[in-house]
């Protein structure tokens, strides 16, 4: 199983990005995808989570409205479209494979993709 994320960068406050997250090694389009972020100094806060046919089943209250996960069964791929950055979105962002019952039983996870959001 490989998940390989991409997409992150350095952006100004306001600005958007869109990760990506690429899988392989396992029958993607059965299983809960997420992403799960971790800022400097703090600990993994779980962020978004969707299901088998892309419906979100979860979004973290300080990215409600701002960030929208997808996910593209065809490509094995998963998505997090991120608007209108803060400062505090400041992160490394990993993909998270769930089970087929549950986003949070997380069994593989990516190496992480970093944000930076700065003026």
């Amino acid at each position: 199983v490989q998940l390989v994320e991409s997409g992150g960068g350095q952006v100004r406050p306001g600005d958007s990005l869109r990760l990506s997250c690429a899988t392989s090694g396992f029958s993607f389009g059965d299983y809960y995808m997420s992403w799960v972020r971790r800022a400097p100094g703090k600990g993994l806060e779980w962020i978004s989570s969707v299901n088998q046919r892309g419906a979100p089943t979860y979004y973290a209250d300080s990215v409600k409205g701002r960030f929208t996960m997808s996910r593209d069964n065809a490509k094995n791929s998963v998505y997090l479209q991120l608007n209108n950055l803060r400062s505090a979105d400041t992160a490394l962002y990993y993909c998270v494979k769930g089970n087929k019952y549950s986003p949070k039983e997380s069994d593989y996870w990516g190496q992480g993709t970093q944000v930076t959001v700065s003026s």
